[in-house]
């Protein structure tokens, strides 16, 4: 709680995402560039715990903000693809993330994904309190290549990421979104999920 990384830059991460935040509250990341990502997400906030005591995150936000995410994005896990900003609820409390004016260039497969964790048919934490402002997602194109039919969404409520899960269950909120040259700007064919897109 309460810390500032700040002034990052990560440029062809090959295993892991450029920046990740699992859990905790009242920190921030800001000014942050990533770009080539090769298999997983640009950023990934995740409250996924790994068999480890995290706490999840906290009721105090989290913020992630002035960001740079170029051709973010790929495939690992038996053929799930990941976009430039994963947003992953799983073993711990989601709550309380603010992402604020963050630009998204040429994701290769999606701007952001939205996406829960199951044990069972049961999802194990929805999405709450998560808030967007002042986001662009431009050139979110068809990857052309075998997971073609994952790609090409500027936002995402994944419907089935892997085997054994389910779809993405909770709620988002956009404010001053901005989009262009996307193949679809928004893809949610779930009933468990809902994204507000406010002017």
């Amino acid at each position: 709680s309460g810390n500032t990384f700040q002034n990052l830059t990560a440029v062809t991460p090959w295993r892991a995402a450029g920046v990740a935040v699992y859990g905790g509250e009242n920190n921030t990341l800001q000014n942050l560039y990533v770009a080539d990502t090769l298999t997983y997400a640009g950023i990934t906030i995740s409250s996924l715990n790994f068999g480890y005591p995290f706490q999840g995150f906290g009721t105090q936000p989290t913020t992630i903000q002035n960001a740079s995410l170029v051709r973010d994005g790929g495939h690992f896990w038996g053929g799930q693809v990941f976009p430039a900003i994963w947003v992953y609820s799983a073993t711990q409390p989601f709550q309380g993330i603010r992402v604020n004016n963050v630009d998204i260039t040429d994701p290769t497969y999606s701007g952001i994904m939205f996406q829960t964790d199951y044990v069972g048919n049961t999802a194990q934490n929805p999405i709450t309190d998560t808030v967007f402002t002042n986001v662009s997602i431009t050139g979110a194109q068809q990857s052309g290549d075998a997971y073609n039919a994952k790609s090409g969404y500027g936002i995402w409520a994944n419907p089935l990421p892997e085997s054994g899960q389910g779809p993405a269950v909770g709620s988002a909120t956009f404010n001053h979104l901005t989009e262009s040259n996307n193949y679809i700007n928004i893809q949610n064919t779930t009933s468990t999920f809902t994204i507000t897109v406010n002017p």
